[in-house]
Formats: structure tokens, sequence, C-alpha cells
């Protein structure tokens, strides 16, 4: 096992990918219920939150269901196509490209026109090559569908923003 792999395996950072895969999972569960449901989620060690507006039963619910899926072998749903993940994959590549592409340009701004072709071109590449990269990049790295001894103990829901917040915390 690799430095890096232990190290992805180890403490909080564990327990943040596995409840990232759970948060993932519960969205996609209540994506399949209902697809006009507008949510958000964030992960961290003690478990996640989700944001919007949600029943707290049938968040219950889709918890349990998406850890029972999980846990029989349904790994995909912890890849989620807006996580963050994939949206910082992009903008990473898109703006290294860019920045290369602007290299040894100099001030004037008919030079930095003219490569203005050649920077599209690079960022629209780095784009194509983030599609697949992102969702790679969450199961290797930012989720964790192997749940292991994890499991829901509590949920609590407030208000923020007139909002409902529920906050879904772990343990294991």
């Amino acid at each position: 096992m690799s430095t890096f792999t232990q190290i992805l395996n180890q403490g909080s950072i564990s327990h943040t990918r596995r409840n990232h895969a759970l948060e993932h999972a519960t969205l996609r569960v209540l994506g399949e219920r209902n697809h006009n449901l507008m949510l958000a989620g964030y992960s961290d060690p003690r478990g996640f939150w989700i944001a919007g507006k949600v029943d707290t039963e049938e968040l219950a619910a889709a918890v349990q269901e998406a850890q029972s899926r999980l846990r029989s072998g349904e790994h995909e749903l912890a890849i989620h196509p807006n996580c963050g993940t994939n949206f910082a994959t992009s903008g990473v590549l898109a703006g290294l490209v860019a920045w290369l592409a602007m290299l040894g340009v100099g001030k004037g701004l008919q030079r930095k026109l003219d490569r203005l072709p050649l920077v599209i071109s690079l960022v629209t590449l780095a784009l194509v090559i983030a599609g697949p990269l992102g969702p790679r990049m969450q199961r290797q790295f930012t989720t964790d569908a192997e749940l292991g001894s994890l499991h829901v103990t509590t949920i609590t829901v407030s208000e923020r923003n007139g909002s409902p917040l529920h906050r879904i915390y772990t343990t294991g």
C-alpha cells in the first residue's frame, strides 16, 4: 500500500471520504425519487450536511437506502455529476492551460489578443479532458464507497435563510 493510500485511509480523511460517498449516494437516491429537488451537500469527518427543501423523514429514508445500496455494491452512487471535485478539476486544468498559453506573451494587448485563439482551444481541450477526469478523481481520492463500519447516528434539522439545513451525523 502506497504512502498516499495510507494517508487517504486514515482518521478524519477516511471519515470525510466515506461521508462524502454517503452524501452523494443520498443525493442521488433523492434525485431518483424527485427530479425537481434542488439540494446541496457538504461532508466533513463528523457526517454531512444537506441544504435545501426536503422533508426530514424523506431524507432519513434516502440516507438508509443509500447506505444499503452502497453496502450491496452500488458504488457508482458515490460519484455525483455536480460534485465540487468535478468543478475544481475543470477549473484547475482550464486555468493551468490558459496560464501556459499566455507564458512569454509580454505586456502588449495585441500580443495577448493574438494568443486568444490558442487559449480558447487549449481551455476547451482541458474541459473535454476534465469531463471524465473529475469523476475519476472522486472515485480515487474524494470519496470512498466502502463504508466499512460507518453508520448514521443522528439527523438534525435547522433553518438557514428560510431553507432547511439538515445535519447527518455519522460514526465508525
